[in-house]
């Protein structure tokens, strides 16, 4: 998919006279491209039930929280987290947290430091096993009580492994996509995604263009080249 995906996003950025993507700002746009649209997933999936929810999907919109739903299995994973006061350690390759869960079955809220001191200012709200809160910081999470140094995991959303296009370069110093290559890595989205891809990169080359506008433009380019094959 990353060779239609650049092979889109070249042809439009030439018609927009943007000038020639390396494949260096490909890769590094095609990255951010994909994090958006991971992080984006759980929101779209959400406003998605709800609408279905509504009824205001028609019938052939039905599928659609199923689609987002399956998409966002490739990406959820669960770790358990290894203490080493005072915080307790998050997964390297973590994009989003979903949920803290203490013992298997409690969930543990997330809370602000603003809002940690409100809740201590009384026995009945302070944080305790049965009710634990936790505080994201820069190493790990900090789990309240602090008595609580085990048993946590958490469910999150991965980072998604960074796309590549690799390729070889001809004589003339043209790059040819080299799908062969040991650091070749495609798109780890499912196929259905590589317009909103490709709108994506374009955004971060300063090319504004609708999803419908690029898979149009991307038909033209394709009867275009049929015709010049003839």
């Amino acid at each position: 998919m990353i060779n239609n995906v650049r092979n889109t996003v070249l042809a439009t950025a030439s018609k927009d006279n943007r000038g020639y993507i390396t494949p260096a700002e490909f890769n590094l746009w095609a990255k951010m491209a994909q994090i958006d649209i991971v992080t984006q997933l759980p929101y779209d999936y959400s406003n998605a039930l709800n609408k279905q929810n509504a009824r205001l999907h028609n019938t052939g919109y039905s599928n659609i929280p199923k689609k987002i739903a399956d998409t966002l299995e490739l990406f959820r994973k669960t770790h358990t987290c290894v203490y080493s006061a005072p915080n307790f350690s998050l997964p390297t390759d973590a994009l989003k947290l979903e949920e803290v869960i203490y013992n298997d079955s409690i969930e543990i809220d997330n809370v602000s430091k603003a809002h940690l001191l409100m809740l201590n200012q009384s026995l009945d709200t302070a944080p305790s096993v049965i009710f634990p809160v936790y505080i994201k910081q820069e190493s790990g999470i900090k789990v309240y009580p602090t008595t609580i140094t085990s048993n946590v995991t958490v469910d999150y959303i991965r980072l998604p492994r960074e796309p590549k296009w690799t390729y070889s370069t001809l004589a003339a110093g043209e790059p040819v996509f080299n799908q062969g290559a040991l650091d070749y890595q495609d798109f780890e989205l499912p196929g259905e995604y590589e317009s909103q891809l490709a709108v994506k990169i374009l955004q971060y080359a300063g090319i504004s263009i609708g999803e419908s506008e690029l898979v149009q433009a991307a038909k033209s380019e394709e009867i275009q080249d049929k015709q010049e094959r003839l």
